[in-house]
């Protein structure tokens, strides 16, 4: 008979963000805070690692292979680790990604719904100096100052800013982000408060927010994890708008 160690399985995640973090534990999960480039694990101890939608929030080429290489410092010998990253290449092989199709769709990538916590969610979107984001992103645009403070965050930038659900132009972005705006449910409490999408209301209380993106080219998230000797492709794929790679520790 198998042991009873060989049946557990234990699942931890983390993340920048204690909102994040926080949704997390009321859902039964176990998670922390941490820095993607140092996580608080020892080395060689986890089985397998999983980095979705991460790596391409990091502004240079050396941060972005120092967290592959903090993934690959986690895993056990023989450990696996999968990576996602946003792709330049939103159509491929005369393909539309999903991005590109749900353009005029009732969800977006980079939107969430209007609730108690989203919103805490958003609290928790302060970037720090070394970020790309919006400056005033400790609290809700909800009136003239804060659409200056928006606007001029975006005009002192040198990146371009990227129109959602379009082909990218660029590899180096800031992508808006949107809070959408719901009707308000009976008993819903009043953080919950908010206005149908496109009414003169939403247009003035809906903030938005400026992240970082850089998207990889074919081959690149690739050649990033053939620089590393201590670990070996398993297999390198493209998924509705995304260079994935799966690695083995060595």
């Amino acid at each position: 008979m198998k042991s009873l160690m060989e049946h557990f399985l234990l699942q931890i995640g983390c993340d920048r963000s204690k909102n994040l973090v926080d949704i997390c534990g009321e859902k039964g999960s176990q998670a922390f805070v941490c820095d993607a480039l140092s996580v608080p694990i020892r080395s060689g101890s986890c089985d397998a690692c999983i980095s979705i939608a991460v790596i391409h929030h990091f502004s240079t080429a050396e941060r972005r292979l120092a967290a592959i290489r903090e993934l690959a410092r986690l895993l056990k010998p023989g450990g696996m680790a999968l990576i996602y990253v946003w792709a330049m290449e939103q159509e491929y092989k005369n393909q539309k990604s999903k991005y590109l199709k749900e353009k005029h769709g009732s969800k977006d990538k980079e939107e969430v719904s209007s609730t108690g916590v989203s919103q805490r969610l958003l609290d928790d979107q302060k970037p720090d100096s070394s970020s790309q984001g919006s400056a005033c992103s400790d609290r809700l645009l909800d009136d003239s100052e804060d659409k200056d403070c928006a606007a001029k965050q975006v005009l002192d930038s040198t990146l371009p800013v990227h129109t959602n659900r379009t082909s990218f132009h660029s590899q180096d972005m800031l992508v808006p982000w949107h809070l959408k705006r719901g009707i308000k449910k009976k008993g819903a409490s009043a953080d919950e408060v908010s206005f149908p999408a496109g009414c003169k209301e939403s247009q003035e209380l809906s903030p938005v927010f400026h992240r970082y993106y850089h998207v990889f080219r074919e081959g690149e998230l690739e050649a990033a994890c053939r620089s590393l000797d201590c670990v070996r492709i398993l297999k390198n794929y493209y998924d509705q708008g995304n260079w994935c790679v799966v690695l083995e520790k060595l």
